[in-house]
């Protein structure tokens, strides 16, 4: 083992933890992953910063907080003011790629929901003064994702690096909707590729019926999840000829909606044999309750971002197409591990997984996610398989996102730079909490304005509190693990005690991860 390991960093989207063998999963068939928790370290209670993939991805790459970052949720890039962990690996000398979806800046191309609106009567300010920072991350230099400005690859649009990353071959979008990098390479193997995409090209079938799915015409060969290893296999093979250490961030698209997976992945899996989360079919809060009657009578469309409710059989044909994706990014998983071990690579390099958030889905009925924080979106898998040690074991820790930049720089034997917020979580002992946020740009069903939660997670309870709204959340986890139970207006004396314990906990953790930079200049 050398004094500098190499990095294989793997990252899956929308992909909550017990959608893994390792994590009690017997359906669902994640060998290879499952492979890395078998000679590796497995966190029980792993929980994203935020809930959100662009959010949460700059908190991984910051080791800090949304609300010091400041990209609080999707829309808002990560600003190239703040120092990310891939930065230093590669200011102490190493390769640094990544391969596959970023999601570091925005790719819709779609207007914002929250713009400046002019006031009656006042003097609007030039537009350089409209925003609390003068630079707001709306120039060109963070539109380098926007899919639809995609025409040619995104390492000849870079000037330098991109978020410290040298190497860059990015996916945007999800399912055979994915674009970016991996489209233009698709349209080289495929002169009429986009006839093979989205749901008006897609193959007859009649098994599934459920909103977001369709049988895509897209060969396994030429779907990203297929892309991706081919291209990190190859990155692999080109480090394998040099001196320096490597880290490579392997980022895979899926297995978020639309629900896609292509060829045999699609009826790999049966609907009928698919179980139903223990709270399906359960919940009254406001919310749930307007997106069942919006189900109901038909007013949801159920196409976009927003969560949504399901029934049964829907239920049951999304977990089986998410299945099928997940089983695809395994199997390409497993091949680049062996072309790990092919090159003699793997007993210099160590392995990390995780996702960036969860899905709900089934959970109390609903799909996606957004705003509502029960397990299924906010527990991740995190799986640390490092060549030091060969011994499976499991952390039943509380860990967060923001933990993983400062984990894999102390492994690297790099000091991390002021202001990380996340811990080292091979070396230190856990926190009695892990804060969550999330912050809305836009109204959904059941929500009639943006909103701001905050939750907090302790060992036995999960707190979240929400600006403007008349209700909030508390759950005894330990006796109450489906999130079934709000205990947050019980007047009861025992939960009195329980819930000001709580939220003096998320009120001291805050307190905590206030922002500790930047250095001062001068004493005073």
């Amino acid at each position: 083992m050398s004094k500098r390991p190499n990095f294989l960093f793997i990252i899956t989207d929308q992909h909550r933890a017990d959608h893994l063998g390792c994590y009690g999963n017997d359906t669902v068939k994640t060998p290879h992953i499952d492979s890395l928790a078998a000679k590796g370290t497995r966190w029980d209670r792993f929980y994203v910063a935020n809930p959100i993939c662009m959010p949460n991805r700059a908190s991984i790459m910051t080791g800090r907080m949304c609300s010091v970052h400041g990209a609080r949720h999707n829309g808002i890039p990560l600003s190239k003011d703040h120092t990310t962990f891939v930065e230093l690996l590669r200011d102490a000398g190493y390769n640094t790629g990544l391969i596959g979806k970023s999601h570091l800046q925005s790719f819709t191309g779609l207007p914002a929901t929250n713009q400046f609106e002019p006031q009656d009567g006042l003097t609007t300010p030039s537009i350089a003064l409209r925003d609390a920072y003068k630079n707001n991350r709306h120039s060109s230099e963070y539109d380098l994702e926007v899919a639809p400005k995609w025409d040619r690859p995104l390492s000849e649009r870079l000037t330098g690096h991109f978020y410290g990353f040298d190497h860059v071959e990015v996916t945007a979008d999800h399912g055979d909707q994915a674009s970016g990098d991996y489209l233009l390479w698709a349209r080289t193997q495929h002169p009429d590729f986009d006839d093979l995409t989205g749901p008006d090209n897609a193959l007859p079938d009649n098994r599934i019926n459920a909103p977001q799915a369709w049988r895509t015409a897209v060969p396994e060969e030429l779907y990203s999840t297929a892309w991706i290893p081919d291209r990190a296999e190859a990155w692999l093979t080109e480090q394998a000829r040099q001196e320096a250490p490597f880290f490579l961030q392997m980022s895979f698209p899926d297995p978020h909606h639309p629900f896609t997976p292509p060829g045999r992945y699609w009826d790999m899996y049966d609907p009928a044999d698919m179980m139903l989360p223990a709270s399906f079919g359960h919940g009254d809060l406001p919310p749930i309750k307007a997106m069942k009657e919006a189900m109901e009578k038909g007013t949801d469309p159920r196409n976009s971002q927003n969560p949504f409710a399901v029934s049964e059989d829907e239920a049951r044909a999304i977990i089986a197409l998410t299945y099928g994706m997940i089983t695809m990014i395994d199997d390409a998983i497993g091949r680049v591990l062996a072309r790990l071990e092919a090159l003699g690579l793997a007993e210099d390099t160590v392995v990390i997984f995780t996702s960036d958030h969860g899905d709900y889905m089934g959970d109390h009925g609903l799909m996606l996610k957004l705003l509502l924080h029960y397990q299924s979106i906010i527990r991740v898998p995190f799986i640390w398989k490092d060549p030091k040690t060969t011994q499976a074991a499991v952390d039943t820790g509380l860990g967060s996102s923001i933990d993983i930049a400062a984990t894999i720089l102390s492994r690297a034997g790099i000091q991390a730079f002021n202001g990380i917020q996340g811990r080292d979580l091979l070396t230190s002992k856990p926190p009695k909490a892990v804060l969550v946020e999330e912050d809305s740009q836009r109204t959904m069903t059941g929500f009639d304005r943006p909103q701001r939660v905050r939750t907090v997670v302790t060992d036995r309870y999960r707190m979240s509190l929400r600006e403007g709204e008349n209700w909030n959340e508390l759950y005894d986890l330990e006796n109450d693990p489906y999130e079934l139970r709000n205990l947050f207006d019980d007047q009861s004396a025992e939960v009195e005690c329980v819930r000001q314990s709580v939220m003096e906990t998320m009120l001291r953790r805050m307190i905590n991860l206030q922002d500790r930079a930047p250095f001062p200049a001068y004493r005073a």
